[in-house]
């Protein structure tokens, strides 16, 4: 089987189980210094396929001002369905004779930074899956901000993708409704800390049970809901 033709049975694989965007990336463009991987990981696999699934719009639009108990479990879900379709593409890659790692979906290492293995946004973004928005999340063309992320890193050449050459432009609705004003007119300026208090504040008062909030995620549907 040529590359061509694996990475097209491997899209299909990935899309029959709910992936909307599907790409690829080379581990040499991405800055990992803040990567909880061993650097060597990043050699003997240098290429990441970088996979979203869509978020329910009718759970998002339960979010009012602050998050609830339907959007953790929606949010809990995802992560565990992404686990899995990433553990069944390592099968299908091991199957093909080649190396692979599934990185969790969401399996936060170092909580006051909010960072995991590795950061599932720079790659979807080197992959051209989207671009980084103001309110720090990857925006994609038709989904907006309202997909879930997961990576495999693998040792399968295959063409990886380019980032877009796109912004929010004039759209400032994740500005608009962030509870904790950290979202600024330029992704490069958003108030992490200011965003983690507030996440920490949803805690605190019981809506949700770890740090998510929802609100500039509901409020970026992409094209397929607004222009």
């Amino acid at each position: 089987m040529s590359l061509i033709q694996l990475r097209t049975e491997l899209e299909s694989f990935c899309r029959n189980r709910g992936v909307v965007a599907f790409g690829v990336a080379e581990m040499k463009d991405i800055s990992t210094a803040d990567a909880a991987l061993a650097p060597e990981t990043f050699t003997r696999l240098p290429f990441a396929i970088s996979l979203a699934v869509p978020l329910s719009s009718e759970v998002l639009a339960t979010l009012t001002d602050h998050p609830n108990h339907l959007y953790e479990h929606h949010y809990r879900q995802l992560n565990f369905a992404l686990d899995r379709i990433a553990l069944e593409l390592v099968w299908r890659l091991q199957q093909s004779g080649y190396n692979a790692l599934p990185i969790p979906a969401s399996q936060v290492v170092d909580w006051e930074n909010q960072r995991g293995h590795l950061s599932h946004k720079r790659v979807a973004i080197a992959a051209g899956l989207g671009w980084q928005g103001r309110n720090n999340l990857l925006i994609t063309p038709e989904f907006g901000a309202q997909v879930r992320l997961v990576t495999v890193l693998t040792d399968l050449p295959l063409d990886p993708g380019a980032p877009l050459k796109q912004d929010c432009g004039s759209c400032y609705r994740c500005i608009e409704v962030c509870p904790a004003q950290a979202i600024k007119q330029s992704p490069a300026d958003f108030d992490h800390r200011a965003c983690f208090e507030k996440l920490k504040e949803f805690q605190r008062q019981r809506f949700v049970h770890q740090f998510i909030c929802g609100l500039c995620v509901r409020a970026c549907p992409g094209q397929n809901t607004y222009r």
